[in-house]
């Protein structure tokens, strides 16, 4: 199937939107679809108010019609909420295509964090953009049921994987100076909530990998914390598995794969109990869950690495991609809406 992704989220971003969505194309090429991803390395872009790094593009809208005719999918996914997204959802719209989206991010919850700007109308906002989709993809159950109470619906379920082979338990090769080693991952932005995690009393040393606009902020306030910068691939896997528990201070991620990450490397989670650690680590053999997150961080430390491993072997990227292809609605061979012609092109 020719299958079209258009995603205001890709490289050189690092974050779980990205990684899902390149890792799920990777497998369905190799089960021999043909994927095209859209993103913002195609538009000139402008970048967001407070995240320089992520670039928005700017009147995507004619460039957009012009890619997916020239593509001529079968079915198309979007990713996101951004502009790339409003655009391939109007093209949809407009020319009568079936569609899917997917839900990854809590950006009312991102917004009230830096603006204030209620919950609610952030929600009204979203529940419009998904509303004409076939199916909203969704990681886990508490977050299908928060969508439900915010009256989301056509809801469709889409886990996550790990990539085992990189993710395994190895020697702790790294930060031993100084031990037990409480780790967070993920991006250094106020709505991961990290500095929940770097004023918990704890034993030992913590350490932050990742970058991101409250890094320096953070390493004033908290000068006693190691802070790595990005790492990926091998140097991250490694790093993370010298951790002796990974804490998720969180509380507005969607799934979180980096729980499944630091499982699949024998390191037990702490975290907060709400969507994502509930749904991927609730097992207390795998950690600890609690408003206290000093109080789960220290109750990890006692967890058996065998154990997460076990866990997290249950969850793969085959799987993951095989679900994203049935919750899909192909429209045909070809893309009809190019038979149509360009009565339907105007704005």
């Amino acid at each position: 199937m020719r299958i079209l992704v258009v995603t205001d989220a890709w490289y050189p971003q690092i974050n779980g939107v990205v990684r899902t969505l390149d890792t799920v194309r990777g497998e369905l090429e190799r089960a021999g679809h043909v994927i095209e991803v859209i993103a913002p390395d195609r538009f000139r872009t402008i970048p967001t108010p407070s995240y320089p790094e992520i670039p928005l593009a700017l009147l995507p809208a004619r460039k957009m019609r012009r890619l997916i005719d020239a593509f001529a999918p079968e079915a198309i996914h979007i990713a996101t909420e951004g502009p790339l997204g409003w655009a391939a959802r109007r093209y949809c719209l407009r020319r009568k295509l079936p569609f899917t989206t997917s839900f990854h991010t809590k950006f009312p919850e991102y917004v009230h964090a830096r603006w204030r700007i209620p919950v609610r109308w952030g929600y009204a906002m979203m529940r419009r953009f998904h509303a004409p989709s076939s199916g909203v993809m969704v990681a886990t159950p508490s977050l299908a049921e928060t969508l439900r109470q915010y009256k989301f619906g056509n809801l469709k379920r889409w886990t996550r994987g790990v990539d085992t082979a990189l993710f395994r338990p190895r020697p702790k090769a790294h930060f031993n100076e100084r031990r037990p080693v409480f780790l967070f991952t993920g991006r250094v932005a106020v709505e991961k909530n990290i500095e929940a995690f770097l004023k918990l009393d704890l034993p030992g040393r913590k350490v932050v990998i990742g970058d991101g606009p409250q890094l320096q902020e953070l390493k004033m306030r908290y000068p006693d914390a190691v802070y790595t910068g990005y790492r990926r691939g091998e140097d991250l896997a490694a790093r993370m598995a010298s951790a002796d528990v990974f804490v998720f201070p969180s509380l507005t991620d969607t799934f979180g794969l980096v729980l499944l990450e630091s499982l699949a490397s024998g390191v037990p989670v702490a975290a907060f109990p709400v969507t994502g650690p509930i749904d991927v680590a609730a097992d207390p053999n795998l950690g600890c869950l609690d408003w206290d997150l000093a109080k789960a961080a220290r109750a990890a430390l006692g967890k058996r690495p065998e154990d997460c491993r076990a866990y997290a072997e249950n969850f793969s990227w085959r799987a993951c991609a095989e679900m994203f292809l049935g919750n899909l609605q192909p429209f045909g061979s070809a893309n009809p809406a190019v038979a149509l012609g360009p009565a339907l092109m105007s704005e």
